[in-house]
């Protein structure tokens, strides 16, 4: 029986563990990156473990979040990080550098290789072939210190794409359809392998569009061939030498096959509040906008950018709308200021930002009060933005800029003829802005610099015998990592302090629960589905553990901040029987007798709800490695213990 590209890249790389999925297997990991809203924790955990350099082939830490510095705590972060990539053995990406996962696809990806980033969009790597992971920061210091990568073996799901996509029609449409059909919750517990004829029809900055927003599917990662589509990416770009060729053997076996026409696709947008929730831009009608965004790790390649200006040239930007254009990199910007084509941007009446996430995690540029925007990114939650009653729209570049043009949601298929943009055969190749790591002699006499805003991270305390604590908050479905521990250009420069970070847990759904954790002492959450989907913020666990809770007790998790929950040594548990959520409301006193024995033990949980006199039991769908994680009280005292021991 022939293997999957994903079974593939898994066997080459398998340190322990089973390929059957529900499995835990354990991966050896070529390369990471970071950005700096979650890289200063990160490097602190490194730092905790007494690692003198790293060990993978290469580690990147990137500058692209935290760069609105209106104080002087973002200068610090990336000081500190600059300070520590130089000691540890890693590249430095400035500020100003670009988006990671776009100067990763451009500078770095490799195929067959394995990456895990603590960023949910690190599967934008997959669009060259790696097997490319969204993980907690922790995840991210173990696998630089050498360790191996664990996760349960996924399904794999295969995306036969046939027929090509049509004029106006483009990568971000794919991917919104799938989303369509799957829902945000259809990926979970799968890796989406893409394949067939009309893959080869896609250039690799249309196949990273299509794998980074795999996260928005709840997948474990997304992955295309590495073909000659590929070869030529990596020639354009100085490195050829750096290919290899990936594909799926012709008799490989999928849990799942779903068949898509590119050719039957039309111009998609996705709806407030939520990526699924998509409809065709010819359905939902001229929508007046307010605003227009266009960039992010999602749509912001040189080819992106070159429409853009194609749509914009000798034209000028709807009075009622503001329109921000954000390249993805320095190369891209280059490009674009070289050949004129920035200029026509400008000339439109864009407001150009700088190479950075920027208003994709609501760093500037929020909308006006309950305002519509169009955006060309990942994520379209309620307050993503910056601003709570806005209304935010995912749509491509070609929409986003015919949009801007008509001054109200335009489909583009009634807009004439479509720019025809191709790769370069060169890109214009200058890595100034990448600095090197010192050599391991020269990092012994190096200082690590730390700002007063850098305070240390968490710990838990091993499992008691037994939890009794309130029910401090009851959320829904679809909980987000923006939910629990929102972004912002308020609150990311505090990324680095826990304490200052707890102020603003879950005030998205409940503005008082902070100090009510504190003055009860801590808690048990208790949620429904797909609690903890989108972003891979290990703070979303981190600030809860500092709140004192115990516990997140729902119907099921998101992948990576189940996973991020066991590093913390907070218990991820699940209802047996789904109905008994409706059972708890706030405020109820739960108890959990025996938690450290069932834990132990590998079986189920058993909750007494004091208040109302009821029982319910709760699974722990846990590996024995992450049983014995929580016993520890998560992974830093794990390794420390035994380290000791």
């Amino acid at each position: 029986m022939g293997m999957t590209i994903a079974q593939k890249i898994i066997a080459a790389h398998l340190v322990s563990g089973e390929m059957t999925p529900g499995n835990e297997i354990a991966l050896k990991i070529d390369q990471t990156l970071t950005q700096d809203a979650t890289g200063t924790m990160a490097y602190l955990q490194f730092e905790a473990m007494g690692i003198e350099r790293v060990k993978t082939e290469l580690s990147v830490a990137y500058i692209d979040h935290n760069t609105l510095q209106n104080g002087f705590e973002n200068a610090d972060d990336h000081r500190y990080i600059q300070t520590v990539a130089k000691k540890y053995g890693l590249r430095f990406s400035r500020p100003g550098n670009g988006i990671c996962h776009q100067v990763h696809l451009e500078r770095f990806g490799i195929p067959g290789k394995t990456l895990i980033g603590s960023d949910s969009h690190t599967p934008t790597g997959g669009g060259i072939g790696m097997l490319a992971f969204g993980a907690g920061g922790l995840d991210v210091a173990v696998a630089m210190g050498g360790g191996a990568y664990c996760i349960e073996m996924p399904r794999i799901l295969r995306v036969n794409l046939t027929g090509k996509l049509s004029p106006w029609v483009s990568a971000k449409d794919v991917i919104l359809e799938l989303l369509r059909r799957l829902s945000v919750k259809g990926g979970v517990g799968k890796i989406i392998e893409y394949g067939g004829e009309g893959a080869a029809t896609l250039s690799v900055p249309e196949r990273a569009t299509i794998t980074n927003m795999g996260a928005e599917l709840g997948a474990t990662t997304s992955v295309f061939p590495a073909d000659e589509v590929t070869r030529a990416f990596m020639k354009a770009q100085g490195r050829e030498a750096d290919f290899i060729s990936v594909t799926a053997d012709a008799d490989a076996v999928y849990d799942e096959v779903l068949e898509l026409d590119l050719s039957a696709l039309k111009p998609l947008a996705a709806c407030p509040h939520s990526p699924d929730n998509v409809k065709a831009v010819a359905e939902i009608g001229p929508l007046k906008i307010d605003q227009v965004c266009i960039g992010s790790c999602t749509n912001s390649s040189y080819v992106d950018m070159m429409k853009v200006a194609a749509i914009l040239k000798g034209k000028t930007v709807a009075p009622n709308v503001s329109l921000a254009v954000a390249p993805g990199s320095k190369q891209v910007f280059n490009m674009l200021a070289a050949n004129g084509a920035l200029a026509d941007i400008i000339a439109a009446g864009a407001r150009v930002l700088e190479c950075a996430c920027g208003p994709c995690i609501g760093m500037g540029q929020s909308p006006n009060s309950a305002g519509v925007s169009l955006r060309t990114f990942n994520r379209n939650f309620t307050g993503r933005s910056g601003t709570k009653d806005a209304g935010v729209y995912l749509v491509s570049p070609e929409v986003a800029a015919v949009s801007a043009l008509s001054g109200v949601l335009t489909d583009p298929t009634t807009c004439g003829d479509c720019p025809q943009i191709e790769l370069p055969e060169a890109f214009l190749v200058n890595d100034n802005m990448i600095i090197l790591p010192a050599s391991p002699e020269e990092a012994s006499s190096l200082t690590v610099e730390r700002g007063p805003n850098i305070k240390p991270f968490p710990l838990s305390e091993k499992l008691p015998e037994s939890i009794e604590k309130t029910c401090i908050l009851k959320v829904g479905d679809n909980i987000t990592t923006d939910h629990i521990m929102p972004a912002g250009s308020k609150i990311l420069p505090y990324r680095s302090n826990i304490p200052y970070l707890s102020k603003f847990c879950f005030a998205v759904c409940d503005e008082s629960f902070p100090e009510r954790a504190k003055e009860a002492g801590g808690g048990i959450v208790v949620g429904g589905s797909n609690y903890g989907q989108g972003s891979s913020r290990e703070h979303a666990a981190l600030v809860p553990l500092y709140l004192g809770v115990k516990a997140v007790v729902v119907k099921s998790f998101a992948r990576i901040h189940k996973a991020n929950l066991i590093n913390s040594g907070i218990l991820p548990l699940v209802f047996a029987e789904p109905a008994d959520y409706d059972d708890i409301d706030q405020g109820d006193v739960l108890v959990m007798p025996n938690v450290r024995e069932e834990i132990a033990a590998g079986g189920d949980v058993t909750m007494v709800n004091k208040s109302k006199d009821r029982t319910y039991k709760l699974s722990c769908e846990c590996s024995a490695r992450q049983r014995e994680m929580l016993l520890y009280g998560g992974l830093i005292n794990m390794m420390k213990e035994k380290n000791n021991g």
